[in-house]
């Protein structure tokens, strides 16, 4: 049987770039891709993309109300720990996996690489995380609006009517979509310039909180104070209803496994920055958060606000109009960028699964213009945006059930080569320069419970006495996802999709071979 590493060495130049084949090429090539992107991401770049993914100060601002109303100042330090370690944890099976398969599919890539006799785990994989990053991107778009409609009602004291937040949400949906059009150096320059501005505004942030506000609460407030708006009469389970804030803000570690084909030395540094980001997120999140916590005025005030954004409450209370003003400005912008990265990940996403046969018209999904973006997935996301955008129009709670099912979406693909990893550990055939080791076992197990238990959390109801005005939707809409997945896998995907296309016209046929000995 021919050897492809061999085979390989007899290329001498990228067919893209018409440079020599370096490693990150070759390992592309040996998988069965030839390589269509050019690598113009360094490691400050991949990392940028990861970090700007999670956005920590923006997801931290939005969903701080969710843990200072279940479990208050405790539940979201104590949450805010535990909950990063163990998004460390699937952030390392994550980087182990992406090391050995560097590839711009990601999570779905992994899991049809490694099972390649359960088609089916691939494809649903993919389309419940293409949707997932399709409605992460959304969401992240109605938070800008939302973070300019408190600046407007902060500013010039008007509240927006919610046609006028959709329109704007509308308005930074294909602003999102031009960005991503013009390609993978104006997002790389972009992810590179969040890192600096997240450390920055957190720096600036944090001051701000910490000298303006004219009372400052006691570590013993800070540390053990528990608050419990929701109803329900167990504290333990009150203070986990806390833990959805963590989780929700650190999501999005793994978007560097989406741009490993545009990345330089991706099998090295795109691992890396799937950890890097979670380790910095940890750090910048815990200062912020207890800047947030040191700082707020009256939790009730919070909770009675009608801004757009309740941490803008916080923020008036503590520093005064025209510092909140300044801070919004901040989050706002790093929101801004966060959901930008969304767009990035899901057309990448689209690219992926339209190449291996897993997307209905795959030349158009495929086409990438003089910038070197996947476009078609680039518009079909903004267009996907926009008309999740108008649900804002007539429903809120409808709206935030479709929101809220991205979060578990993303979770539900993370599960998938979690446990392939534990219940199939020697489905990983090769490794990267990246691995776990002995440990890697324990540590895949470890975050196989941590997500299987957050899937659960993620759907219980958050109030009590549940009502239909807080009821919580999110079980309706992930299920309504999984069954638009299941149905497409029926109706077209079992017919069409077999695994991974090799599209390196060298190692094809024999590729293909070997798939079929498998």
């Amino acid at each position: 049987m021919p050897d492809p590493a061999a085979d390989i060495e007899h290329v001498a130049a990228n067919p893209l770039t018409g440079k020599e084949l370096d490693e990150s090429d070759k390992r592309l090539m040996e998988l069965g891709y030839k390589p269509e992107f050019r690598r113009e991401m360094s490691l400050f770049g991949v990392l940028g993309i990861s970090f700007c993914a999670i956005g920590i100060l923006t997801g931290m601002s939005s969903a701080f109300q969710t843990g200072l109303f279940s479990g208050g100042p405790l539940g979201l330090f104590w949450g805010w720990n535990i909950c990063s370690f163990f998004m460390l944890l699937i952030a390392l099976s994550q980087a182990e996996i992406c090391s050995a398969y560097p590839q711009s599919g990601g999570l779905f890539f992994w899991v049809a690489k490694m099972k390649p006799d359960l088609p089916v785990l691939g494809y649903c994989t993919g389309w419940i995380y293409a949707i997932a990053m399709n409605l992460t991107g959304t969401s992240g778009n109605l938070s800008v609006a939302l973070y300019l409609a408190s600046l407007v009602e902060v500013g010039q004291e008007r509240n927006l009517t919610r046609v006028e937040i959709a329109a704007i949400a509308w308005g930074v949906n294909i602003l999102s979509g031009i960005i991503n059009t013009i390609g993978t150096k104006a997002i790389g320059k972009m992810s590179s310039f969040n890192i600096w501005w997240t450390l920055g505004g957190t720096f600036v942030l944090v001051i701000t909180l910490l000298v303006k506000a004219p009372q400052k609460n006691t570590a013993e407030f800070v540390f053990t104070d528990l608050e419990n708006f929701t109803g329900w009469g167990s504290k333990g389970f009150v203070v986990l209803l806390g833990f959805l804030q963590a989780v929700y803000s650190l999501e999005g570690s793994e978007t560097a496994g989406q741009v490993a084909e545009e990345a330089k030395r991706a099998e090295f540094l795109a691992p890396i920055a799937v950890v890097a980001s979670i380790v910095g997120s940890w750090v910048i999140g815990l200062a912020y958060m207890l800047a947030l916590l040191f700082s707020v005025q009256s939790i009730e005030s919070v909770a009675g606000t009608s801004f757009a954004i309740p941490i803008a409450q916080l923020y008036y209370d503590a520093v005064g109009k025209r510092l909140t003003l300044m801070c919004l400005t901040v989050i706002c912008l790093a929101q801004f960028m966060a959901a930008v990265t969304a767009f990035t990940a899901s057309s990448r996403l689209y690219y992926a699964l339209a190449r291996d046969n897993a997307l209905p018209a795959k030349r158009h999904f495929m086409a990438l213009n003089r910038y070197q973006a996947p476009y078609i997935g680039v518009w079909v996301s903004v267009f996907v945006g926009c008309a999740i955008s108008c649900a804002y129009i007539g429903s809120v709670i409808a709206f935030n059930a479709i929101l809220s099912s991205a979060a578990i979406a993303v979770m539900l693909g993370y599960l998938q080569p979690i446990m392939i990893r534990v219940f199939w550990p020697s489905a990983l055939g090769t490794r990267g320069p990246f691995h776990l080791g002995r440990w890697s076992w324990t540590i895949n197990a470890l975050s196989f419970a941590f997500t299987v238990f957050i899937c659960i959390l993620f759907i219980l109801p958050t109030a009590h006495p549940v009502t239909k005005d807080n009821m919580n939707y999110a079980i309706v809409s992930v299920g309504g996802i999984i069954l638009i997945v299941a149905t497409s896998w029926v109706l077209w995907g079992r017919f069409k999709f077999k695994g991974p296309v090799h599209t390196n016209i060298i190692l094809g046929d024999q590729s293909s071979a070997d798939e079929k000995a498998e």
